[in-house]
C-alpha cells in the first residue's frame, strides 16, 4: 500500500508540472483544498477512487496510468503535432512543395538562359543567333519538367509535356535553320505524325 501510494504521489506531481499547473488550480477543479492535493504529492494519503477518475481526466491519461510506475516516454511537440495532422492535409503539404520545387527548377533553366543571353549579347558577337538561347531553353525546361513530372505527379500529364517537348525542339531547329538564311517552315509536318504517336500512346496508357 505505502508503494501504491509513493507511486499515485510522483505521477500527480509530475502530470501537474508537467501541465504547468500549481496545487491550488488542481485542487479547485477537484473541488478540493490545496493541504489535501499536497498530502496526495507527499505520499501520506491516496485520492479515492472517484478523485482518481477525475484527476486522470484532468491529465487525459487512465486510471491504471495514476497507479504504474513505469511510463513510456512522453511524445515531444513536434510528434503530437504530426500526430494531430491528418494524412491527407500531410499529403496535400509533400504536393505543394514538389510543385515549388519543380517550378524554381524549371525559373532555374530561364536564369541559366537569360545569363548566357547577357554574356553572350554583351559580347562583340551580337548576332540574332544570341535569341536561339531562349529557344532551346524551352526544350530543357520541358525536359525538367518531364523529368519532374515522372517522380513525383501525375504521369497523365507526361502526354501532354512530351507534346510540348517535340514542338519546342521542332521550333528551336526551325529557329536554328532560319538563322543560317534558310526557311524550312516544312519541319513542323514531323510534327503531325509525332503528335499523332503521342496520342496512340496516351490512349494505349490509359487502357492499361
Amino acid at each position: 500500500m505505502e508503494d501504491i501510494k509513493l507511486i499515485i504521489s510522483k505521477n500527480i506531481v509530475m502530470l501537474r508540472k508537467r501541465s504547468g499547473m500549481t496545487q491550488i488550480e488542481l485542487a479547485e477543479k477537484l473541488n478540493y483544498s490545496d493541504k489535501a492535493v499536497s498530502k496526495w504529492e507527499r505520499g501520506e494519503s491516496v485520492p479515492d477512487i472517484v478523485v482518481l477518475k477525475e484527476i486522470a481526466d484532468i491529465f487525459d491519461v487512465t486510471v491504471d496510468y495514476l497507479i504504474t510506475e513505469d511510463h513510456p516516454e512522453p511524445k515531444t511537440e513536434q510528434a503530437l503535432a504530426d500526430a494531430e495532422v491528418p494524412q491527407y492535409a500531410r499529403d496535400a503539404k509533400k504536393h505543394r512543395m514538389h510543385r515549388v520545387v519543380t517550378g524554381m527548377s524549371v525559373l532555374l533553366v530561364w536564369v541559366i538562359a537569360t545569363l548566357l543571353f547577357v554574356i553572350f549579347d554583351a559580347s562583340l558577337n551580337r548576332t540574332n543567333a544570341n535569341f536561339l538561347i531562349f529557344g532551346y531553353a524551352i526544350v530543357a525546361s520541358m525536359i525538367v519538367w518531364l523529368v519532374f513530372n515522372s517522380i513525383w505527379h501525375n504521369r497523365r500529364r507526361n502526354y501532354l509535356i512530351v507534346s510540348g517537348l517535340m514542338w519546342s525542339v521542332l521550333l528551336s531547329v526551325h529557329l536554328s535553320i532560319l538563322v543560317g538564311g534558310f526557311n524550312l517552315w516544312q519541319i513542323y509536318l514531323l510534327g503531325i505524325p509525332g503528335q499523332l504517336i503521342v496520342a496512340l500512346w496516351s490512349i494505349i496508357g490509359r487502357k492499361k
